[in-house]
């Protein structure tokens, strides 16, 4: 059965269909009778609960906006802040580091987004490892993250000393570094491989 509704141009569309076998006869006999509702009240009633389960398992959505982008000239880094939110960078001179979140642009198709696990590094020698227990520039969501050191703020321009992304990379967020708070001093472990390979 199809259940049909009328657009705003009056042309008829389907908007949803069911996979049910049921007679004509049973839904527009005689015992469907004007002013009772019978067989297509329940069929209503069945659409409404479908839908209300959907909406329910439904994962929500978000849209992120890039705030700037890497620029790279020659040995220096900057991150170009667009003008409307230029605003948001008062007071970020006062701090010595900065968390750089970005976007990992190149890599954004639906194939690296699926994968899951990899050998860190592209080295085969590190055992295989899901992407959210390493670094790894293809996730489900390919947000990148780098602490860097602040060298200036000038205007909408924040110069850094080194950064992970490419140039042109969308930057999504920054936010400033707190030793009180970013630092993990006690109880820290990190897996061999790791241990092993030394810093990135």
């Amino acid at each position: 059965m199809r259940y049909y509704h009328h657009d705003d141009n009056g042309k008829q569309a389907i908007s949803r269909v069911l996979d049910m076998d049921i007679p004509r006869r049973t839904l527009f006999g005689r015992s469907l009778r004007v002013g009772s509702c019978g067989v297509l009240c329940s069929l209503l009633g069945r659409l409404s609960r479908a839908d209300s389960r959907q909406a329910k398992n439904k994962r929500p959505s978000f849209r992120i906006h890039p705030v700037g982008q890497v620029e790279r000239e020659g040995e220096f880094v900057h991150l170009r802040i667009f003008d409307q939110y230029r605003d948001a960078l008062l007071g970020l001179e006062g701090y010595s580091h900065i968390f750089v979140l970005y976007w990992f642009g190149r890599n954004d198709t639906p194939d690296k987004r699926r994968i899951l696990r990899v050998h860190p590094r592209g080295n085969q020698d590190n055992p295989l490892t899901g992407v959210f227990a390493c670094r790894a520039p293809v996730r489900p969501n390919l947000i990148g993250l780098t602490l860097c050191k602040v060298l200036s703020v000038t205007g909408p321009t924040v110069q850094v000393d080194r950064i992970d992304a490419l140039d042109g990379s969308p930057v999504v967020d920054i936010k400033p570094y707190i030793p009180a708070i970013d630092s993990a001093t006690e109880d820290i472990r990190m897996p061999d491989w790791l241990q092993e390979a030394g810093p990135v």
